[in-house]
């Protein structure tokens, strides 16, 4: 048995998936005990995550704004720990029902429970255990948190950024402008968004790969790598980054894929091709980064469909 919700983080072998489908059809939203004098929500896992966000900056209530315009429903999210733009779920998410696919047991999972990491869950590291029912969020109702996203406080003014919608505007004009917004006039949004996880290395590492940047550029000019804090010890960086380093420019194609003329990140399927194609070129993205600069790029989506994962740190 496999559950499927919205699709938009899958990839799905060439043979199909054999087996049993399930897919959670509630839809529902009710108020649920209020926490820590934020609004509790409880909703239906197959209720689409932008809908929610729009449902609840209607509510005036805040935490889900930078979240607008992915696609994929509301049961998939903690699956995934969603992020964009400075927030992810675990920021908001209090509960989560699931069902046991081997016992038929009901369990509410607590944050805790869910055991939240960067693009990481228990259940993403049990894969298929679990059928989630519903999802309930705490919100603020006064005004949204304070935005940690540069690219986003570049965006709003310092009124704009205590502004919901404005926010929601403001990260939907992002997303599209990097084909991150499904579209079906825009080829370059035929993509499971990102492909790849922004990868955590030691300070040493990092170190290394910075000192390597700076002796490849050309005398005179200076230029600074991305990297940001991670836990004790560590550096997130830029996957996109790395791959353009790696000299995968964007626009790049291979027959009916490539990487996408606006996102480094996204691997776009333009009409014509098979999984197979594009996991031959997500490995080529992988080797020529582990090539250049010794990271190992770990894929986001899920993989479905397949007896062995068909790519390296890939989740199936």
């Amino acid at each position: 048995m496999h559950v499927l919700g919205g699709g938009s983080n899958l990839v799905i072998a060439d043979g199909g998936v054999p087996g049993l489908l399930l897919q959670p059809s509630s839809q529902d939203i009710h108020p649920a005990d209020p926490i820590d004098g934020r609004t509790a929500l409880r909703v239906g896992a197959a209720l689409p995550l932008d809908q929610l966000v729009t449902y609840t900056l209607q509510q005036g209530l805040f935490g889900l704004e930078c979240l607008s315009g992915i696609p994929g429903h509301v049961g998939a999210t903690p699956i995934q720990n969603v992020g964009a733009y400075g927030a992810e779920v675990a920021d908001t998410i209090i509960a989560v029902e699931a069902q046991c696919l081997k016992t038929g047991a009901h369990r509410i999972f607590s944050q805790a429970d869910c055991a939240f990491g960067y693009r990481d869950s228990y259940f993403r590291r049990h894969l298929g255990s679990y059928f989630i029912h519903a999802v309930t969020f705490a919100l603020q109702p006064t005004k949204p948190a304070p935005l940690r996203y540069r690219e986003l406080q570049q965006q709003l003014s310092a009124a704009a950024a205590e502004d919901g919608q404005a926010i929601r505007n403001a990260v939907l004009t992002l997303r599209r402008s990097k084909g991150m917004v499904l579209d079906p006039a825009d080829p370059h949004s035929r993509s499971a968004g990102s492909f790849f996880k922004n990868p955590i290395v030691a300070q040493h590492q990092a170190d290394a790969i910075q000192e390597q940047y700076q002796r490849s550029l050309t005398p005179g000019h200076s230029a600074t790598m991305p990297r940001y804090p991670a836990q004790a010890g560590y550096s997130k960086l830029s996957a996109a980054w790395l791959i353009e380093q790696a000299g995968l420019k964007r626009g790049t194609r291979r027959g009916p894929v490539g990487i996408s003329a606006r996102h480094s990140l996204a691997l776009v399927h333009y009409g014509g091709g098979r999984t197979a194609d594009l996991l031959a070129l997500a490995r080529e993205v992988q080797g020529r980064v582990l090539d250049h600069c010794g990271v190992q790029l770990a894929p986001e989506p899920i993989f479905l469909g397949f007896k062995e994962p068909p790519l390296a740190h890939a989740t199936h």
